[in-house]
């Protein structure tokens, strides 16, 4: 599981991206503030990437960034609230790969994140076969019996959320968080209505999605 470190001094923005990351299969680790951020990569050789946002305490983003690019090519990821063309070309001098002005969409994120690791030779197309039921998370493909079913963005988050926990039984509260971030006011049903729409599209393939009475949905593929 490829290691990625945030670097925001907002817990809410570290909270969301955090959970977009592992949604994506990727484990990040957390950091408060550009000094706390240098320790992480002076501690964890095997960073995949750094998403670091430019105004923080102890020591600022850019300043983050110019240490790494010292010793490391790590791919860089900048936020930042100001969408000056001077600070994003600024950005770009010290070595940032890509620059996401707040508020960002946490989708767009996740695929500026996936296309560095790919450009960076850190990630190979991915394709879950399963049985009939294929997942393409490069290209967010999915395919039944070879035919392309079309889901929406949260359907197919929520198929690849359940087919990446493979056997465990998972709570509708759990699937709710992971999925749906914590901006999100609705309520446990969200889940059951999506689930059903999911089977539906899916055809017989939508079997592989389990109900686990008293609890939520359990994803396994039958033989």
């Amino acid at each position: 599981m490829k290691k990625i470190l945030i670097a925001d001094d907002e817990s809410r923005i570290r909270r969301l991206v955090g959970d977009f990351l592992r949604r994506e299969g990727f484990a990040p680790i957390e950091a408060a503030d550009g000094r706390e951020a240098l320790e992480v990569f002076n501690e964890h050789h095997d960073l995949a990437l750094a998403i670091l946002d430019v105004m923080m305490p102890e020591c600022d983003g850019w300043t983050v960034c110019r240490e790494i690019r010292r010793n490391s090519s790590l791919p860089v990821i900048m936020l930042t609230a100001r969408g000056q063309e001077s600070d994003e070309l600024f950005g770009f001098e010290l070595g940032a790969d890509e620059y996401i002005t707040k508020p960002f969409s946490p989708q767009v994120l996740m695929a500026r994140v996936q296309a560095l690791l790919r450009r960076s030779g850190q990630l190979s197309r991915s394709v879950h076969s399963l049985n009939g039921l294929e997942i393409d998370e490069s290209a967010r493909l999915v395919r039944v019996d070879g035919e392309r079913v079309h889901l929406s963005p949260k359907e197919y988050e929520l198929l690849l959320y359940l087919a990446n926990n493979q056997g465990l039984a998972l709570s509708r509260d759990q699937i709710l968080n992971a999925v749906w971030d914590y901006n999100f006011f609705g309520d446990v049903r969200t889940v059951d209505t999506h689930i059903k729409k999911l089977r539906l599209k899916l055809a017989d393939k939508g079997d592989y999605i389990q109900t686990v009475r008293g609890l939520g949905y359990r994803f396994e593929v039958l033989a």
